[in-house]
């Protein structure tokens, strides 16, 4: 999925010659009259996600500096990128101190449009990873931190937001690398408990002589080496949240311990006489089916429907690959900084490469990718032969346009280009369709819809957005149409549905 660029201009001709340029570089657009419906589009509950705003400062009502002070009231970090016919370096410093991203002078050009863009883009991408790498070591971070435009992951999100304002226990599931341990912090981020502790523990990195004193504490002489006292891990994590990662890997004799402390609210260290009352909020992971467990005698059941009150699946990223382009950009923005590397995107033909990938590793994976990209490029952009390691992944039967993105400013060579997947090309019939079959009768319409459809993919080189707009049909049918159709590797939305 491209990045969405919110439009606002009160003249009906410069709108639709901005709109044709943005889309020329690859973005989605979402066009509005007047500032007031710029609000609205930013603001409202059901709008649809915007990554940056292109906006006239002249217009009747609301004008372009009152919606720059809305924005800034409302605490949206969206950037802004100002466009008027008076072009004054008074309105350029106004402007800028309201809080706009870039200042271009009617009638802008593309070059100079999309350089404003992608720029505004990367700089966003980069406050916002340092926004949320601040977030998790301050164990403030929230949903508004977790990167995702997909559909499979709206009604986890939701579930996950009403349980961060009660005492739920939560179990959360997914493949590794998909995120468990920020969602944890984002429910407990998001809950009451925000102001108490944070305390993780990764129950498959214990020893299993020492699961019972980590998470329950021990007292001085308890055991032989025990030199000291330790409150453990429910003590630390006392009026806060207590994330038991990797929940599955519990050994029998710690799992009988832990569902007393569930059921009655305290903990009694090893050597202890007494207990010790705590007040937890239990959240749990495993990257194993947790119920398969307990049907192998490897869990108990009882402590299974004790965390099994509120299951959260998280799909897999190769489930949401519209996901893909969005981490790109955030990933690619933190590792340049860090590594003070003067990257400035990813092509549109390597973001179409890797989000064809199945990704086994998940979001891990990726953003390990882009760090050794990062890290190993000789160039100001990476392209897919900066991915090594990943290229012996290709699918087999998907041909990768290799003629340049560059041959016009529509194919958008840099990350935010939002270049889609690629689909094979027809083998033959360019351009003509056969009404026939071989034996003279006349072809299924659905056969040749088909065929037509995967002729526009090809035609405008894996950009969805283009073909659902020249086929005049929308996004969510054109991949409701490639999934009845069988066709593989397109980051469909029906297939997502099924996690």
């Amino acid at each position: 999925m491209a990045a969405c660029i919110l439009i606002a201009d009160d003249d009906a001709v410069a709108r639709r010659l901005v709109e044709n340029m943005v889309q020329k570089c690859g973005y989605e657009t979402v066009v509005v009259d007047s500032g007031d419906a710029a609000i609205a589009a930013l603001t409202a509950p059901d709008a649809p996600a915007i990554d940056g705003v292109i906006l006239d400062l002249v217009m009747p009502g609301l004008d372009g500096m009152g919606v720059l002070a809305k924005i800034r009231d409302a605490g949206l970090s969206i950037p802004v990128v100002v466009q008027t016919a008076h072009g004054g370096i008074d309105n350029v410093i106004s402007a800028m101190r309201a809080g706009a991203a870039d200042f271009v002078v009617k009638p802008v050009g593309l070059e100079r449009l999309q350089v404003s863009l992608r720029n505004a883009l990367a700089a966003s991408a980069l406050k916002g990873e340092l926004q949320r790498i601040r977030h998790s070591r301050e164990g403030r971070l929230t949903f508004s931190d977790i990167i995702t435009r997909s559909e499979a992951m709206a009604g986890v999100m939701r579930a996950a937001q009403k349980a961060a304002n009660s005492a739920i226990p939560v179990l959360i599931e997914g493949e590794s690398g998909v995120g468990k341990e920020m969602f944890a912090r984002a429910i407990h981020g998001s809950g009451e408990r925000k102001a108490k502790p944070f305390v993780a523990v990764n129950c498959g990195a214990i020893p299993d002589n020492l699961v019972e004193s980590i998470l329950f504490g021990h007292e001085k002489g308890a055991f032989t080496g025990a030199t000291e006292r330790h409150m453990g891990k429910f003590v630390e994590a006392h009026g806060g949240t207590l994330f038991l990662d990797e929940v599955s890997e519990l050994p029998l004799t710690a799992q009988v311990k832990l569902l007393r402390a569930l059921q009655e609210g305290a903990v009694e260290a090893v050597g202890g006489r007494k207990p010790v009352k705590v007040d937890v909020r239990i959240v749990s992971a495993t990257n194993r089916k947790l119920l398969e467990r307990v049907k192998q005698g490897h869990f108990r059941e009882d402590l299974f429907y004790r965390l099994h009150v509120l299951p959260l699946t998280i799909p897999s990223l190769r489930a949401r690959r519209e996901d893909i382009p969005h981490l790109l950009r955030h990933f690619l923005a933190r590792f340049a900084a860090e590594e003070n590397r003067p990257i400035t995107g990813i092509s549109g033909e390597a973001v179409a490469h890797l989000a064809q990938l199945d990704w086994p590793g998940n979001i891990r994976q990726l953003e390990n990718a882009v760090y050794r990209a990062v890290v190993m490029s000789d160039g100001d952009q990476l392209g897919f032969a900066d991915f090594p390691l990943l290229t012996s992944q290709a699918p087999a039967a998907t041909e990768i346009p290799t003629a340049p993105l560059m041959l016009e400013p529509a194919a958008a060579p840099s990350l935010v280009s939002g270049n889609e997947i690629p689909i094979a090309p027809l083998p033959s019939s360019v351009g003509t369709l056969s009404m026939l079959t071989p034996s003279g009768d006349v072809r299924p319409l659905e056969e040749m819809e088909n065929e037509i459809i995967r002729f526009a993919i090809s035609h405008y080189r894996g950009q969805m957005s283009e073909v659902a707009r020249r086929l005049k049909i929308g996004r969510s049918t054109l991949y409701r149409k490639l999934d009845e159709a069988g066709v593989p590797g397109h980051g469909g939305k029906s297939g997502e549905e099924t996690h």
